[in-house]
């Protein structure tokens, strides 16, 4: 029992004793990844102590049956030794026996893939070994490509991806077309993938990428694609400018053939008839080089040729108005707009007249009748009843003069008011119209004498000569009413204006009644 635990405790220390003396790799087997056609290292470095000595170092290659061969080999005193395959393989330092003795695969190839083992032999401790189980992933090549489509063919494969590489490749499709995707692995890391689907115009230029998934890869590979479909033309016509007239310039008629692959020839013609003069095809244009005609109506056709089929489309050219006709009903719609528009501001503008001219005759008048208001709260007289007698006359003028005077004084604006407010301060002061002695009595303080109604103020008697033909009706009306008035109140009588009688009348003694006065 004793002896057993002092040989595993001898073998557990001198394990860990020669872990320290190797440097790489620490484990004594190792895994390692490589790719074909690239450099592979396999590490292997043992540092001895100083009581040390290493003899030997031996690459070898075991297979699964248990044997093993000799790749390469270096001793200190024989040197290094190739057994085989001696440009392929070699030591990364020129002396692997007090260096690194780790060993280049310089081109990679898939059946370098195995165990390989680094055995070093030492004096005197004797032999040691390191492990590593290679793996050799080959490079994959991808190989995509999609078939001619043309719209219009039968349900079937319009692309396949393939790729080679060990392990082998996964393959899978990145777009958004309609269609039936199916994987195919073949041997020695043959793998491809196909597409399939009904082209239609549609789908031209769209997205059909190959994603390629492999170990040696971080993220998957893409392979960008664009599916191609080819389509006869579906031309469209365009005019510049879209409203044709007669005399419109630099007009002309632009036919787009939409065809994959672009349409090359184009025909322009005018059905049933030659293109007329000074129409001239520029590629896909038909250029009117003079004012448009009269004469140039018609359906224009454009035929679109390429390589799948061809295509036709029309354009019909008629009722083309005439210049001076559009001219004249653009001009009459804008002077029957001008002529609404002066005659609304006419309008508003008389009504504003009109209106502001009322007002202010109502203003002059509401500050009379407050005047007059005024004058009878500070009378000191008493007004009694009194009647008049049929004696007293006013011996001056006629009705006729007076209504000469009174028409005279009607001339102007000013004097036409005037006559209104001393009407009006006849109706206000107090007195029925049909009692206002048109001749004053001497008041009994001054003795001063007013001048009767026949005697109107000389400025107010005068005619303007210049008064406006605008006023004549309303001078016109405003004297025959101020005539119909008077010859209620007045009647004529040997030259001389009497009052007529009225049985309910108030005379006003003459000593204490006021004088009318005009303001």
């Amino acid at each position: 029992y004793i002896y057993f635990l002092t040989i595993t405790f001898i073998y557990i220390w001198g394990a860990f004793i020669f872990r320290l003396l190797f440097i790489e790799p620490p484990q004594p087997n190792t895994d390692l990844q490589g790719l074909t056609d690239a450099q592979i290292r396999l590490p292997c470095w043992y540092q001895p102590e100083v009581d040390q000595r290493m003899v030997q170092v031996t690459w070898e290659k075991v297979f699964p049956n248990g044997t093993s061969k000799q790749i390469i080999t270096a001793h200190f005193t024989e040197g290094i030794k190739a057994v085989e395959n001696s440009d392929r393989v070699t030591f990364e330092t020129y002396d692997p026996i007090s260096e690194s003795s780790a060993l280049l695969i310089k081109v990679t190839k898939v059946s370098d893939a195995g165990v390989y083992r680094c055995h070093i032999v030492t004096y005197p401790l004797g032999n040691f070994d390191r492990t590593i189980k290679l793996t050799v992933w080959s490079k994959f090549h991808t190989l995509h490509f999609s078939d001619d489509l043309v719209e219009g063919q039968a349900f079937g494969v319009v692309a396949t991806c393939r790729a080679v590489g060990y392990p082998k490749p996964g393959l899978s499709w990145d777009t958004e077309l309609p269609g039936y995707s199916r994987n195919h692995t073949g041997e020695d890391g043959k793998t491809f993938i196909q597409y399939s689907l009904h082209p239609l115009r549609s789908m031209n230029g769209k997205k059909l990428d190959c994603l390629v998934w492999h170990p040696s890869l971080k993220e998957p590979r893409r392979v960008a694609n664009h599916l191609v479909v080819q389509y006869p033309p579906d031309p469209i016509i365009s005019s510049s400018p879209s409203n044709w007239q007669v005399g419109l310039q630099k007009a002309e008629l632009v036919c787009e053939g939409r065809g994959n692959p672009t349409p090359q020839n184009v025909i322009w013609t005018r059905r049933g008839e030659a293109l007329p003069d000074g129409v001239s095809v520029v590629g896909e244009k038909l250029v009117f080089g003079r004012p448009v005609q009269l004469n140039d109506s018609g359906t224009y056709e454009c035929m679109v040729k390429n390589t799948v089929g061809s295509g036709k489309t029309e354009f019909r050219l008629d009722n083309l108005p005439q210049q001076s006709l559009v001219l004249i009903i653009v001009c009459a719609a804008a002077g029957a707009l001008f002529l609404v528009l002066l005659v609304v501001i006419l309008v508003v503008k008389r009504r504003h007249l009109r209106k502001t001219k009322k007002l202010k005759m109502e203003d002059e008048i509401s500050t009379l009748s407050r005047q007059a208001s005024f004058r009878r709260l500070n009378s000191t007289g008493s007004v009694s009843r009194i009647q008049v007698s049929k004696n007293h006359l006013v011996p001056q003028r006629s009705e006729t003069n007076l209504r000469l005077a009174l028409g005279s004084s009607l001339g102007g604006a000013n004097q036409w008011n005037k006559c209104n407010l001393f009407c009006f301060f006849l109706q206000d002061s107090g007195l029925p119209s049909s009692l206002v002695p048109l001749k004053v009595q001497q008041d009994d303080g001054n003795g001063h004498k007013e001048s009767d109604l026949g005697h109107l103020q000389e400025d107010d008697s005068v005619v303007e000569s210049s008064t406006t033909e605008e006023h004549e009706d309303d001078e016109g009306r405003s004297r025959h009413h101020l005539e119909g008035t008077l010859s209620k109140m007045f009647y004529e009588s040997n030259g001389v204006l009497r009052p007529r009688e009225n049985p309910n009348a108030i005379l006003l003694p003459s000593q204490n009644y006021y004088k009318p006065q005009l303001i």
